[in-house]
């Protein structure tokens, strides 16, 4: 086996928990489907999808970061 192929794979759940958290977020229907507790008198619904948008580029920039880092080319 490679040297490199290692930390790949140790990098690689990073890459999937970054990429997963937003889309099980977004999903969790039960979880936001409310109008309390209101933030600033918004109902919880729109800032909790709003706190999501900040929250997915970070884990973008995580996910692609960690990919230049393992300096792979495709999804092997």
């Amino acid at each position: 086996m490679a040297p490199t192929a290692r930390p790949a794979r140790a990098w690689a759940w990073l890459q999937a928990v970054a990429l997963t958290l937003p889309v099980l977020g977004a999903v969790a229907t039960p979880v936001f489907a409310r109008a309390e507790p209101r933030l600033f008198g918004v109902p919880f619904f729109h800032w909790y999808q709003l706190a999501w948008v900040p929250f997915t580029a970070a884990c973008l920039v995580c996910a692609y970061l960690t990919h230049r880092r393992t300096g792979r080319s495709g999804p092997h």
